[in-house]
């Protein structure tokens, strides 16, 4: 179900279950544990991504309705433990995105930290429609990207949207053409693996955070943060090649055609 390649220090996690448009059972969310946690021991950086047509069009629901309210539970929580390897672990993950982007998949994609689309990609939340509810974290990060409002419309009426909508949105940060999704999605690691691992780690770990602490809070900790990443040997390194000018400096973006 899932499929695993690692391209120099990025890892290509690959939803691999074409026939079902790539729909989520709980062993599928077994095997994709796996493959995160063997991408932290080999990777720098990761990529989901969705073999077929589709990068995921949820939750399996054939397996769902065969589930205690316990059991839902149950399954809800292991949802939630994957997804959160994703959202605070070491590495950084990105996610191409098209086809469809549905219920769990953009659960799935919610919890990466950086979402790039196609323009065949679209999301729903059909949910509320199915007589169910989002179980993957999706009234946490989901809600988090796009806001309630905007969530609660999608799961009432079902309503899907497309890539620009979503970018405009928030819901993902790039839109490419049809097919560049997964192009683009690794160069972007490959970029982010270039980084110092401590700063990752802390725009990973800490930026979520800070958002949900007081303001004085968040400045506090940013202090120390702050403080404790440019004492590490990377840091001091790249600062010290940027000072004798052997790093580039940034430069406008290039305008669009």
């Amino acid at each position: 179900m899932v499929t695993y390649e690692l391209r120099g220090d990025v890892a290509l996690i690959g939803l691999n279950r074409p026939e079902k448009r790539n729909a989520i059972s709980d062993r599928f969310v077994g095997q994709i544990e796996q493959a995160v946690l063997r991408a932290r021991a080999e990777a720098k950086a990761g990529v989901i991504h969705g073999h077929g047509n589709h990068f995921c069009a949820g939750l399996d629901l054939a397996e769902h309705v065969q589930k205690t309210p316990l059991e839902g539970v149950e399954g809800s929580g292991k949802w939630h433990d994957v997804f959160t390897l994703l959202e605070f672990g070491s590495l950084p993950w990105f996610c191409a995105l098209h086809g469809a982007v549905v219920g769990g998949g953009l659960e799935l994609a919610s919890a990466a930290h950086v979402r790039v689309a196609d323009e065949s990609a679209f999301f729903a939340l059909p949910e509320g429609t199915r007589g169910i509810f989002v179980g993957g974290g999706g009234s946490v990060r989901t809600a988090r990207l796009m806001g309630v409002a905007r969530m609660t419309d999608m799961m009432l009426t079902g309503r899907s949207v497309d890539a620009e909508t979503a970018e405009r949105w928030n819901l993902v940060q790039y839109v490419v053409p049809e097919g560049q999704a997964l192009e683009t999605a690794v160069e972007l690691a490959t970029k982010a693996a270039a980084n110092a691992a401590f700063s990752n780690y802390a725009v990973i770990n800490a930026l979520p955070r800070i958002q949900a602490m007081s303001r004085d809070d968040g400045l506090f900790v940013e202090s120390f943060i702050s403080s404790f990443s440019a004492t590490t040997p990377e840091a001091e390194e790249r600062l010290r090649a940027f000072l004798e000018k052997r790093a580039g400096k940034v430069t406008a973006p290039s305008r669009r055609a």
